[in-house]
């Protein structure tokens, strides 16, 4: 894990003063970057989003496919915590925490477009730093490359119908146009576009492949960072006005975290999972792809809305919680393999 991956929350917390003092600053430029837009996608989180997800997907090989049967009860846990139990929980622990149980503190109106932006945090499963989680709880590597291949396959199809489907009974409006051109431009382009770049590398060898994906990491996260810069010089009036709000939208996500990671780690050891592939299992369970969920953010709903400042507060508590989860993990693993041999 890089100093800059290590140190990730340190730095979408300098964002978040250096957009809000920007916007201040220079309102008149984030005004004309926000007027940059086609069909509803704006332009320059167009290519942002680009330089996030495309050295990402680069990680993954769909040739991995052929051996999900060698883990399938491994696979099959972490299927059911990401496509039948995350994206359900998250839109019900969002709206009893921002719904009701938190909806005087929060700004008049504005629960339910910070319960979408939940929504759709929870809606894809993380791709690209799980690789770094399971590689820091000595997961088993073919199991974990499987499991990302086969959740951005799936991705490409139940994305949009599954943040349709929840935003619909939470009685938010959902734009399908906009939905559909997102997941065209911000999964399935990508994803092509990775695919091939990755095969023509990989003419030169893995050591090609490897020395690009070096090359491309900063670029990746900074590409993040700057799209941050830009939705808190959007959200910097309301976020000085409201402090709390940030604080309270971190609530049910970190509920939401522990609760599928958990799930996932217990539905492994009930099932006698070896602990290499629970420990990755339970992490994939509980992470989010937030590069996916912002761009979809600003694209259905826009730069200043609570729907974008809630999936930038994803991202702000993604680091700390995930290494925590790494640590119960490894402290836990003689309870769990004492469970799996008895």
């Amino acid at each position: 894990m890089s100093l800059f991956e290590r140190y990730l929350s340190l730095w979408v917390a300098l964002c978040i003063v250096v957009g809000i003092g920007l916007g201040h600053l220079l309102p008149g430029a984030f005004e004309a970057i926000a007027a940059l837009e086609i069909a509803s996608v704006n332009l320059v989180v167009a290519v942002l989003v680009w330089l996030m997800i495309i050295p990402m997907l680069l990680r993954v090989d769909f040739a991995a496919l052929h051996s999900l049967r060698e883990h399938w009860r491994g696979i099959g846990v972490t299927l059911v915590v990401n496509w039948a139990i995350k994206p359900f929980s998250m839109a019900l622990l969002g709206t009893f925490f921002l719904g009701y149980l938190f909806a005087p503190f929060l700004p008049d109106g504005a629960s339910s477009s910070y319960i979408a932006g939940l929504i759709l945090l929870a809606a894809a499963p993380c791709t690209a730093m799980v690789f770094v989680w399971s590689n820091l709880v000595d997961g088993e590597a073919n199991y974990t490359l499987s499991q990302v291949a086969l959740n951005d396959l799936i991705m490409v199809f139940a994305f949009a119908p599954l943040v349709g489907l929840l935003l619909g009974v939470a009685s938010i409006t959902v734009p399908w146009d906009t939905l559909m051109l997102s997941v065209g431009l911000y999964i399935i382009v990508p994803v092509v576009i990775a695919q091939m770049l990755r095969h023509a590398l990989l003419r030169g060898g893995e050591e090609r492949l490897q020395r690009f994906l070096s090359a491309l990491g900063p670029i990746s996260l900074s590409s993040l960072l700057l799209t941050l810069v830009l939705l808190f010089g959007f959200q910097g009036e309301q976020i000085v006005r409201q402090p709390l709000v940030i604080a309270l939208i971190a609530v049910p996500i970190l509920f939401q975290v522990y609760l599928n990671a958990g799930i996932a780690y217990w539905l492994s050891r009930r099932l006698g999972v070896a602990w290499c592939v629970a420990g990755p299992s339970a992490l994939i369970g509980a992470s989010n792809f937030f590069e996916l969920a912002v761009a979809a953010a600003i694209s259905l709903f826009g730069f200043s809305s609570g729907a974008a400042l809630a999936t930038v507060v994803g991202v702000l508590v993604e680091v700390p919680v995930m290494l925590s989860i790494v640590v119960l993990v490894k402290r836990t693993r003689p309870w769990y393999e004492k469970g799996i041999s008895a």
